[in-house]
Protein backbone atom coordinates (compact mmCIF):
# COMPACT_ATOMS: atom_id res chain seq x y z
CA UNK A 1 0.00 0.00 0.00
CA UNK A 2 1.64 3.20 -0.81
CA UNK A 3 1.71 5.74 1.99
CA UNK A 4 -0.51 9.52 1.53
CA UNK A 5 0.10 11.79 3.63
CA UNK A 6 -3.71 14.04 3.82
CA UNK A 7 -5.31 17.12 5.68
CA UNK A 8 -8.10 16.95 8.11
CA UNK A 9 -10.03 20.15 8.39
CA UNK A 10 -12.94 21.26 10.47
CA UNK A 11 -14.75 24.08 8.54
CA UNK A 12 -17.05 25.76 10.66
CA UNK A 13 -20.10 28.31 9.87
CA UNK A 14 -19.41 31.98 10.06
CA UNK A 15 -21.03 35.30 10.38
CA UNK A 16 -21.33 35.33 6.38
CA UNK A 17 -22.42 32.05 6.09
CA UNK A 18 -24.25 31.09 9.12
CA UNK A 19 -25.36 26.91 7.43
CA UNK A 20 -24.00 23.83 8.44
CA UNK A 21 -20.44 23.07 8.71
CA UNK A 22 -18.59 19.98 7.82
CA UNK A 23 -15.27 17.86 8.05
CA UNK A 24 -13.22 17.61 5.39
CA UNK A 25 -9.91 15.39 4.00
CA UNK A 26 -7.66 16.89 1.34
CA UNK A 27 -5.03 15.56 -0.25
CA UNK A 28 -1.88 17.34 0.95
CA UNK A 29 -0.01 17.15 -2.47
CA UNK A 30 -2.54 18.11 -4.77
CA UNK A 31 -5.14 19.70 -2.60
CA UNK A 32 -8.08 17.74 -4.13
CA UNK A 33 -11.12 16.67 -1.55
CA UNK A 34 -10.94 13.28 -0.58
CA UNK A 35 -13.74 12.79 1.57
CA UNK A 36 -16.42 15.03 3.66
CA UNK A 37 -18.10 14.31 7.00
CA UNK A 38 -21.44 16.74 7.01
CA UNK A 39 -23.30 18.09 9.40
CA UNK A 40 -21.60 19.65 12.55
CA UNK A 41 -20.83 22.86 13.88
CA UNK A 42 -16.86 22.60 15.87
CA UNK A 43 -15.57 25.12 17.25
CA UNK A 44 -11.83 25.59 17.86
CA UNK A 45 -9.90 22.93 20.12
CA UNK A 46 -13.45 21.15 20.06
CA UNK A 47 -11.96 18.51 17.40
CA UNK A 48 -10.05 15.30 17.71
CA UNK A 49 -9.32 11.95 15.86
CA UNK A 50 -8.56 8.68 15.71
CA UNK A 51 -6.57 7.13 12.95
CA UNK A 52 -7.40 3.63 11.41
CA UNK A 53 -4.61 1.24 12.76
CA UNK A 54 -4.06 -2.14 14.22
CA UNK A 55 -6.98 -3.57 11.68
CA UNK A 56 -9.75 -0.70 13.65
CA UNK A 57 -11.28 1.64 11.83
CA UNK A 58 -10.80 4.93 12.77
CA UNK A 59 -13.22 7.64 14.23
CA UNK A 60 -13.63 12.08 14.42
CA UNK A 61 -14.98 13.54 17.62
CA UNK A 62 -16.66 17.18 17.19
CA UNK A 63 -18.20 18.62 20.08
CA UNK A 64 -21.13 20.61 19.34
CA UNK A 65 -20.66 24.77 20.07
CA UNK A 66 -24.02 25.09 20.99
CA UNK A 67 -25.71 21.93 22.15
CA UNK A 68 -24.00 19.45 24.57
CA UNK A 69 -23.39 17.08 21.91
CA UNK A 70 -20.67 15.41 20.61
CA UNK A 71 -20.95 13.99 16.95
CA UNK A 72 -18.98 10.91 16.13
CA UNK A 73 -17.85 10.16 12.52
CA UNK A 74 -16.08 6.95 11.06
CA UNK A 75 -14.05 7.29 7.85
CA UNK A 76 -16.06 4.27 6.50
CA UNK A 77 -19.56 6.46 6.31
CA UNK A 78 -19.72 10.19 5.29
CA UNK A 79 -22.68 10.51 7.64
CA UNK A 80 -22.74 10.82 11.91
CA UNK A 81 -22.57 7.18 13.04
CA UNK A 82 -23.23 8.26 16.26
CA UNK A 83 -24.46 11.19 18.72
CA UNK A 84 -23.02 11.31 22.11
CA UNK A 85 -25.40 13.70 24.50
CA UNK A 86 -23.04 15.34 27.25
CA UNK A 87 -23.51 16.54 31.02
CA UNK A 88 -22.82 20.04 30.05
CA UNK A 89 -21.50 21.99 26.61
CA UNK A 90 -17.67 21.03 26.40
CA UNK A 91 -15.33 24.15 25.13
CA UNK A 92 -12.12 21.53 24.06
CA UNK A 93 -11.68 17.99 23.74
CA UNK A 94 -8.87 15.82 23.05
CA UNK A 95 -7.96 11.83 22.11
CA UNK A 96 -5.22 9.77 23.51
CA UNK A 97 -2.77 8.63 20.45
CA UNK A 98 -4.59 4.58 21.47
CA UNK A 99 -7.98 6.03 20.76
CA UNK A 100 -8.68 4.96 24.20
CA UNK A 101 -9.97 8.02 26.42
CA UNK A 102 -11.16 11.28 25.50
CA UNK A 103 -11.38 14.02 27.87
CA UNK A 104 -13.49 17.01 27.85
CA UNK A 105 -13.17 20.61 29.02
CA UNK A 106 -15.80 23.09 30.01
CA UNK A 107 -16.85 26.83 30.82
CA UNK A 108 -16.74 26.11 34.73
CA UNK A 109 -13.79 24.60 34.48
CA UNK A 110 -14.43 21.05 35.23
CA UNK A 111 -12.69 18.16 33.10
CA UNK A 112 -14.64 14.59 32.01
CA UNK A 113 -12.59 11.23 31.52
CA UNK A 114 -14.20 8.93 29.37
CA UNK A 115 -13.29 5.63 28.28
CA UNK A 116 -14.31 5.25 24.57
CA UNK A 117 -14.71 1.00 23.78
CA UNK A 118 -17.54 1.41 27.08
CA UNK A 119 -17.84 4.77 27.52
CA UNK A 120 -17.55 4.51 31.53
CA UNK A 121 -16.95 8.19 33.23
CA UNK A 122 -13.69 7.27 34.97
CA UNK A 123 -13.51 10.80 36.32
CA UNK A 124 -14.99 14.40 36.77
CA UNK A 125 -13.59 16.98 38.74
CA UNK A 126 -13.29 20.77 39.09
CA UNK A 127 -9.48 21.40 37.50
CA UNK A 128 -9.71 25.27 37.00
CA UNK A 129 -11.02 28.19 38.99
CA UNK A 130 -12.22 29.45 34.76
CA UNK A 131 -13.08 27.79 31.79
CA UNK A 132 -10.92 25.22 30.21
CA UNK A 133 -9.43 26.26 26.67
CA UNK A 134 -7.09 23.36 25.67
CA UNK A 135 -6.72 19.95 26.54
CA UNK A 136 -3.36 18.01 25.04
CA UNK A 137 -2.78 13.94 25.67
CA UNK A 138 1.25 13.21 26.23
CA UNK A 139 2.34 11.44 22.75
CA UNK A 140 2.18 8.04 25.05
CA UNK A 141 -1.26 8.62 26.78
CA UNK A 142 -0.04 8.38 30.19
CA UNK A 143 -0.46 12.14 31.21
CA UNK A 144 -3.51 14.82 30.20
CA UNK A 145 -2.39 18.80 30.44
CA UNK A 146 -5.00 20.88 30.47
CA UNK A 147 -4.58 25.14 30.43
CA UNK A 148 -7.45 27.60 30.86
CA UNK A 149 -8.37 31.30 31.26
CA UNK A 150 -6.86 31.42 34.69
CA UNK A 151 -3.43 31.53 33.23
CA UNK A 152 -2.56 28.46 34.80
CA UNK A 153 -1.33 24.87 33.04
CA UNK A 154 -2.08 21.35 35.22
CA UNK A 155 -0.58 18.10 33.84
CA UNK A 156 -2.82 15.10 35.36
CA UNK A 157 -1.75 11.61 35.12
CA UNK A 158 -4.26 9.15 33.48
CA UNK A 159 -2.86 5.99 35.92
CA UNK A 160 -3.76 7.96 39.08
CA UNK A 161 -7.34 9.44 37.45
CA UNK A 162 -8.59 5.86 36.43
CA UNK A 163 -7.27 4.23 39.92
CA UNK A 164 -10.61 2.83 41.41
CA UNK A 165 -9.29 3.31 44.67
CA UNK A 166 -8.40 7.10 44.58
CA UNK A 167 -11.85 7.95 43.26
CA UNK A 168 -13.63 9.48 46.67
CA UNK A 169 -10.60 11.75 46.49
CA UNK A 170 -10.27 14.97 44.70
CA UNK A 171 -7.65 14.52 41.56
CA UNK A 172 -4.47 16.25 42.48
CA UNK A 173 -2.52 17.00 39.69
CA UNK A 174 1.27 15.91 38.65
CA UNK A 175 2.40 19.69 38.85
CA UNK A 176 0.94 22.75 37.97
CA UNK A 177 2.86 25.38 35.23
CA UNK A 178 1.49 28.87 36.59
CA UNK A 179 4.54 31.42 34.85
CA UNK A 180 1.78 33.04 32.74
CA UNK A 181 -0.21 35.75 33.80
CA UNK A 182 -3.27 35.66 30.99
CA UNK A 183 -5.34 33.05 29.55
CA UNK A 184 -3.70 30.16 27.63
CA UNK A 185 -4.63 29.85 24.20
CA UNK A 186 -2.83 26.08 23.35
CA UNK A 187 -0.43 23.47 23.73
CA UNK A 188 2.01 21.32 22.40
CA UNK A 189 3.59 18.32 23.84
CA UNK A 190 6.79 16.71 22.75
CA UNK A 191 7.66 13.30 21.56
CA UNK A 192 9.15 11.29 24.20
CA UNK A 193 7.13 8.99 27.22
CA UNK A 194 6.07 10.75 30.38
CA UNK A 195 7.06 12.49 32.16
CA UNK A 196 10.86 12.60 29.89
CA UNK A 197 8.94 15.29 27.82
CA UNK A 198 8.65 18.61 27.17
CA UNK A 199 5.88 20.91 26.09
CA UNK A 200 4.78 24.25 24.72
CA UNK A 201 2.69 26.55 26.13
CA UNK A 202 1.13 30.15 24.63
CA UNK A 203 -0.96 32.80 26.03
CA UNK A 204 -2.65 36.12 25.77
CA UNK A 205 0.72 37.67 27.83
CA UNK A 206 2.63 37.85 24.62
CA UNK A 207 4.73 34.77 25.14
CA UNK A 208 5.56 31.01 24.38
CA UNK A 209 7.05 29.23 27.15
CA UNK A 210 8.88 25.65 27.05
CA UNK A 211 8.55 23.16 30.21
CA UNK A 212 10.36 19.77 31.46
CA UNK A 213 8.04 17.73 32.92
CA UNK A 214 10.32 15.52 34.40
CA UNK A 215 11.87 18.37 36.62
CA UNK A 216 9.00 20.43 36.56
CA UNK A 217 11.05 23.51 35.50
CA UNK A 218 10.19 26.31 33.54
CA UNK A 219 13.17 26.13 30.15
CA UNK A 220 12.82 28.84 28.73
CA UNK A 221 10.55 31.61 27.84
CA UNK A 222 9.90 33.56 24.00
CA UNK A 223 7.97 36.79 24.28
CA UNK A 224 6.34 38.41 21.13
CA UNK A 225 5.18 41.72 19.71
CA UNK A 226 1.18 40.08 19.55
CA UNK A 227 -0.87 37.21 21.47
CA UNK A 228 0.00 34.16 20.38
CA UNK A 229 -3.08 32.07 19.90
CA UNK A 230 -1.73 28.79 17.89
CA UNK A 231 1.58 26.93 18.14
CA UNK A 232 2.67 24.29 15.46
CA UNK A 233 5.98 22.30 16.95
CA UNK A 234 8.25 20.40 14.43
CA UNK A 235 8.54 16.53 15.49
CA UNK A 236 12.28 16.91 15.80
CA UNK A 237 11.51 19.97 18.29
CA UNK A 238 14.32 22.05 16.84
CA UNK A 239 11.76 24.42 15.59
CA UNK A 240 8.21 26.22 16.29
CA UNK A 241 6.05 28.57 14.69
CA UNK A 242 3.80 30.95 16.89
CA UNK A 243 0.66 32.52 15.30
CA UNK A 244 -1.13 35.53 16.33
CA UNK A 245 -4.84 35.78 15.61
CA UNK A 246 -4.28 38.81 13.31
CA UNK A 247 -2.20 36.65 10.28
CA UNK A 248 1.29 36.99 11.82
CA UNK A 249 3.49 33.58 12.30
CA UNK A 250 6.86 33.64 13.90
CA UNK A 251 9.40 30.68 13.06
CA UNK A 252 11.65 30.25 16.26
CA UNK A 253 14.67 28.11 15.96
CA UNK A 254 15.65 26.21 18.91
CA UNK A 255 19.10 25.83 18.18
CA UNK A 256 22.25 27.60 16.88
CA UNK A 257 25.20 27.09 15.17
CA UNK A 258 28.06 29.06 16.84
CA UNK A 259 32.52 29.09 16.02
CA UNK A 260 33.36 27.62 19.75
CA UNK A 261 36.59 28.60 21.32
CA UNK A 262 38.45 25.95 19.75
CA UNK A 263 37.63 27.16 16.18
CA UNK A 264 35.20 24.04 15.29
CA UNK A 265 30.77 24.98 14.94
CA UNK A 266 29.15 23.44 17.62
CA UNK A 267 25.16 23.70 18.09
CA UNK A 268 23.57 25.36 20.99
CA UNK A 269 20.31 25.50 22.74
CA UNK A 270 19.08 28.99 22.42
CA UNK A 271 16.56 31.12 25.17
CA UNK A 272 15.82 34.39 25.45
CA UNK A 273 17.59 36.34 23.10
CA UNK A 274 15.74 35.53 20.14
CA UNK A 275 13.16 37.93 19.12
CA UNK A 276 15.29 38.98 15.99
CA UNK A 277 15.40 35.58 15.16
CA UNK A 278 11.77 35.14 15.62
CA UNK A 279 10.64 37.64 13.45
CA UNK A 280 12.15 36.67 10.23
CA UNK A 281 9.01 34.62 9.34
CA UNK A 282 6.93 36.84 10.86
CA UNK A 283 8.48 40.02 8.47
CA UNK A 284 7.89 37.15 5.53
CA UNK A 285 4.10 36.57 6.32
CA UNK A 286 3.18 40.58 6.72
CA UNK A 287 5.01 41.22 3.63
CA UNK A 288 2.95 38.73 1.96
CA UNK A 289 -0.37 40.33 3.56
CA UNK A 290 0.79 43.36 1.69
CA UNK A 291 0.08 41.62 -1.54
CA UNK A 292 -2.89 40.24 -0.56
CA UNK A 293 -2.15 36.74 0.44
CA UNK A 294 -4.11 37.05 4.07
CA UNK A 295 -6.26 39.52 4.47
CA UNK A 296 -8.45 37.63 6.99
CA UNK A 297 -7.13 36.95 11.09
CA UNK A 298 -5.56 33.17 11.13
CA UNK A 299 -7.91 30.44 12.93
CA UNK A 300 -5.42 27.42 12.95
CA UNK A 301 -2.06 26.43 11.86
CA UNK A 302 -0.31 22.73 11.91
CA UNK A 303 2.90 21.13 10.24
CA UNK A 304 2.90 18.48 8.20
CA UNK A 305 4.20 14.59 8.98
CA UNK A 306 7.11 15.02 6.99
CA UNK A 307 8.06 18.40 8.91
CA UNK A 308 8.39 20.15 5.46
CA UNK A 309 4.95 21.90 5.28
CA UNK A 310 3.19 24.67 7.09
CA UNK A 311 -0.11 24.82 7.41
CA UNK A 312 -2.20 28.03 7.90
CA UNK A 313 -6.36 27.56 8.14
CA UNK A 314 -7.85 31.47 8.22
CA UNK A 315 -11.21 32.30 9.19
CA UNK A 316 -12.17 33.27 5.67
CA UNK A 317 -12.45 29.60 4.76
CA UNK A 318 -8.63 29.30 3.52
CA UNK A 319 -5.98 26.92 3.66
CA UNK A 320 -2.54 27.57 2.94
CA UNK A 321 0.27 25.34 2.55
CA UNK A 322 3.98 26.71 2.89
CA UNK A 323 7.26 25.60 2.36
CA UNK A 324 9.00 25.64 5.34
CA UNK A 325 12.75 25.86 4.45
CA UNK A 326 11.87 28.60 2.07
CA UNK A 327 8.92 30.18 2.96
CA UNK A 328 7.39 30.05 -0.31
CA UNK A 329 3.56 29.72 -1.14
CA UNK A 330 3.15 25.96 -2.54
CA UNK A 331 -0.85 25.84 -2.82
CA UNK A 332 -3.84 27.19 -1.55
CA UNK A 333 -6.89 25.18 -0.85
CA UNK A 334 -9.78 27.33 -1.31
CA UNK A 335 -13.20 25.44 -1.35
CA UNK A 336 -14.16 26.63 1.87
CA UNK A 337 -14.43 30.56 1.14
CA UNK A 338 -16.92 31.91 3.74
CA UNK A 339 -16.71 29.03 5.98
CA UNK A 340 -14.45 28.93 9.22
CA UNK A 341 -11.15 27.09 9.79
CA UNK A 342 -11.63 25.54 12.80
CA UNK A 343 -9.21 22.54 13.14
CA UNK A 344 -6.39 21.60 11.29
CA UNK A 345 -4.24 18.61 11.03
CA UNK A 346 -2.57 16.00 9.39
CA UNK A 347 -2.63 12.08 9.05
CA UNK A 348 -2.03 9.44 6.65
CA UNK A 349 -4.79 8.70 4.23
CA UNK A 350 -6.88 6.26 6.26
CA UNK A 351 -6.85 2.46 4.09
CA UNK A 352 -10.81 2.45 4.43
CA UNK A 353 -11.92 5.77 3.96
CA UNK A 354 -14.95 6.21 2.24
CA UNK A 355 -14.63 6.08 -1.75
CA UNK A 356 -11.18 5.58 -1.68
CA UNK A 357 -11.03 2.06 -0.03
CA UNK A 358 -7.89 0.38 -0.44
CA UNK A 359 -7.39 -2.57 -2.96
CA UNK A 360 -5.46 -4.88 -0.70
CA UNK A 361 -8.71 -4.97 1.65
CA UNK A 362 -10.01 -6.97 -1.29
CA UNK A 363 -13.56 -5.74 -0.18
CA UNK A 364 -16.49 -5.21 -3.11
CA UNK A 365 -17.84 -1.99 -1.70
CA UNK A 366 -17.39 0.53 0.76
CA UNK A 367 -20.21 -1.39 2.59
CA UNK A 368 -17.71 -4.02 2.95
CA UNK A 369 -15.05 -2.55 4.47
CA UNK A 370 -16.76 -2.74 7.99
CA UNK A 371 -15.87 -6.68 7.79
CA UNK A 372 -12.41 -6.49 7.16
CA UNK A 373 -11.70 -3.63 9.12
CA UNK A 374 -14.33 -2.77 12.35
CA UNK A 375 -14.81 0.30 13.44
CA UNK A 376 -12.82 0.60 17.09
CA UNK A 377 -15.54 0.16 19.49
CA UNK A 378 -17.19 3.01 20.60
CA UNK A 379 -20.73 3.94 22.23
CA UNK A 380 -22.28 6.77 24.18
CA UNK A 381 -20.62 8.14 27.02
CA UNK A 382 -22.27 8.19 30.75
CA UNK A 383 -23.08 10.98 31.96
CA UNK A 384 -22.67 10.36 35.86
CA UNK A 385 -20.33 8.29 37.08
CA UNK A 386 -21.53 4.55 38.39
CA UNK A 387 -19.57 2.44 40.34
CA UNK A 388 -21.23 -0.09 39.66
CA UNK A 389 -20.79 -0.25 35.37
CA UNK A 390 -16.93 0.07 36.75
CA UNK A 391 -16.56 -2.32 38.38
CA UNK A 392 -18.92 -4.78 35.43
CA UNK A 393 -17.84 -3.26 32.66
CA UNK A 394 -16.32 -5.28 29.14
CA UNK A 395 -14.24 -3.73 26.78
CA UNK A 396 -14.10 -5.64 23.44
CA UNK A 397 -10.66 -6.00 22.09
CA UNK A 398 -9.37 -7.08 18.68
CA UNK A 399 -6.63 -10.06 19.35
CA UNK A 400 -4.11 -10.57 16.15
CA UNK A 401 -4.18 -13.84 14.72
CA UNK A 402 -1.26 -15.97 17.02
CA UNK A 403 0.67 -17.73 14.14
CA UNK A 404 2.93 -20.86 14.55
CA UNK A 405 6.47 -18.95 13.58
CA UNK A 406 6.84 -15.24 14.24
CA UNK A 407 6.09 -13.00 11.15
CA UNK A 408 7.76 -9.85 10.60
CA UNK A 409 5.95 -7.40 8.58
CA UNK A 410 9.68 -5.70 7.56
CA UNK A 411 10.75 -8.60 6.35
CA UNK A 412 7.71 -8.62 3.57
CA UNK A 413 9.17 -5.25 3.21
CA UNK A 414 11.91 -5.43 0.32
CA UNK A 415 14.75 -2.24 0.23
CA UNK A 416 13.57 -1.18 -3.65
CA UNK A 417 9.97 -0.92 -2.37
CA UNK A 418 10.84 0.84 0.91
CA UNK A 419 12.50 3.53 -0.87
CA UNK A 420 9.90 4.23 -3.72
CA UNK A 421 7.73 4.60 -0.96
CA UNK A 422 9.57 6.74 0.69
CA UNK A 423 10.23 9.31 -2.47
CA UNK A 424 6.41 9.35 -2.81
CA UNK A 425 5.55 10.33 0.86
CA UNK A 426 7.92 12.80 0.78
CA UNK A 427 7.19 14.54 -2.57
CA UNK A 428 4.46 12.81 -4.56
CA UNK A 429 5.38 15.21 -7.43
CA UNK A 430 8.41 13.72 -7.83
CA UNK A 431 9.49 10.67 -9.71
CA UNK A 432 10.78 7.20 -9.21
CA UNK A 433 13.86 6.94 -7.08
CA UNK A 434 17.12 5.80 -8.51
CA UNK A 435 17.51 2.46 -8.75
CA UNK A 436 13.83 1.82 -8.18
CA UNK A 437 12.51 2.43 -11.59
CA UNK A 438 12.78 3.55 -15.14
CA UNK A 439 15.99 6.44 -15.79
CA UNK A 440 14.37 9.87 -16.36
CA UNK A 441 16.34 10.63 -19.20
CA UNK A 442 14.38 7.77 -20.69
CA UNK A 443 11.39 8.80 -19.58
CA UNK A 444 11.75 12.30 -20.88
CA UNK A 445 12.40 10.85 -24.32
CA UNK A 446 9.82 8.44 -24.14
CA UNK A 447 7.75 11.87 -23.94
CA UNK A 448 9.02 13.02 -26.39
CA UNK A 449 8.43 10.03 -28.74
CA UNK A 450 4.74 10.03 -27.53
CA UNK A 451 3.98 13.66 -27.86
CA UNK A 452 5.21 13.29 -31.82
CA UNK A 453 2.93 10.32 -32.39
CA UNK A 454 0.11 12.23 -30.64
CA UNK A 455 0.45 15.03 -32.92
CA UNK A 456 1.60 13.09 -35.82
CA UNK A 457 -2.20 11.27 -35.52
CA UNK A 458 -3.48 14.68 -35.22
CA UNK A 459 -2.51 15.49 -38.26
CA UNK A 460 -3.88 12.50 -40.29
CA UNK A 461 -7.16 12.93 -38.77
CA UNK A 462 -7.54 16.07 -39.55
CA UNK A 463 -6.52 14.75 -43.70
CA UNK A 464 -9.59 11.73 -42.65
CA UNK A 465 -11.96 14.26 -41.61
CA UNK A 466 -11.15 16.70 -44.80
CA UNK A 467 -11.68 13.35 -47.11
CA UNK A 468 -15.17 12.70 -44.97
CA UNK A 469 -16.49 16.08 -45.57
CA UNK A 470 -15.54 16.02 -49.67
CA UNK A 471 -17.45 12.43 -49.72
CA UNK A 472 -20.28 14.01 -47.57
CA UNK A 473 -20.25 16.85 -50.18
CA UNK A 474 -20.31 14.95 -53.20
CA UNK A 475 -23.10 12.64 -52.14
CA UNK A 476 -25.39 14.97 -51.03
CA UNK A 477 -25.36 16.88 -54.35
CA UNK A 478 -25.55 13.44 -56.39
CA UNK A 479 -28.69 12.75 -54.31
CA UNK A 480 -30.31 16.33 -54.63
CA UNK A 481 -29.21 16.78 -58.86
CA UNK A 482 -30.96 13.64 -59.03
CA UNK A 483 -34.43 14.69 -57.35
CA UNK A 484 -33.98 17.77 -58.98
CA UNK A 485 -33.95 15.75 -62.66
CA UNK A 486 -37.07 13.27 -60.79
CA UNK A 487 -38.92 15.86 -60.20
CA UNK A 488 -38.75 17.69 -63.73
CA UNK A 489 -39.82 14.67 -65.44
CA UNK A 490 -42.28 14.10 -62.71
CA UNK A 491 -43.81 18.03 -63.99
CA UNK A 492 -43.85 17.13 -67.85
CA UNK A 493 -45.50 13.74 -67.46
CA UNK A 494 -48.57 15.77 -66.39
CA UNK A 495 -48.72 18.70 -68.46
CA UNK A 496 -48.70 15.77 -71.57
CA UNK A 497 -51.30 14.04 -69.93
CA UNK A 498 -53.51 16.93 -69.25
CA UNK A 499 -52.93 17.61 -73.05
CA UNK A 500 -54.25 14.38 -73.81
CA UNK A 501 -57.70 14.98 -72.32
CA UNK A 502 -58.03 18.35 -73.88
CA UNK A 503 -57.92 16.82 -77.11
Amino acid sequence: MRIQETVLCTISPSATNPGPGFIAIHDIGTGASLATFKQTNSPSNCTAFHNTRDAQGGFVLAAQRDRSIINVYTFQKDQIHLKIVLPEKLTCTAVDDNGDYCAGGTAQGRIYLWEIASGILYNVWDAHYRQVNVLRFTRDGAALVSGSDDSGVSVWSVARLVDDSSQSELPAPYCTLSDHTLPITDIVCGVGPFPKCRILTSSVDHSVKVWDLSSRALLTSFQFPQPISFLAWDITERLFFAASANGSVHQVNMFQERESKFGDRVMEAIGEPVLQTSFAWSMTILKQRKRGLFQQPISAITISLTSSLLLIGTTDGLIYLYDIVTHQLLRTISAYKGFFISYLATMLKPPDLIGHIDLNLKVGSAADAKDVIPVKPLVPFHRIRDEKARSMHEVSMLLPAVNATHWDESSCYSEEELLRDYAFFMDPTAGPVSGSGPNPTALTSRVGELEAEVESLRTQLSKAKGVNDKMWDTVVQRLIGKDEENGLEEVDGQRRRKRGRGM
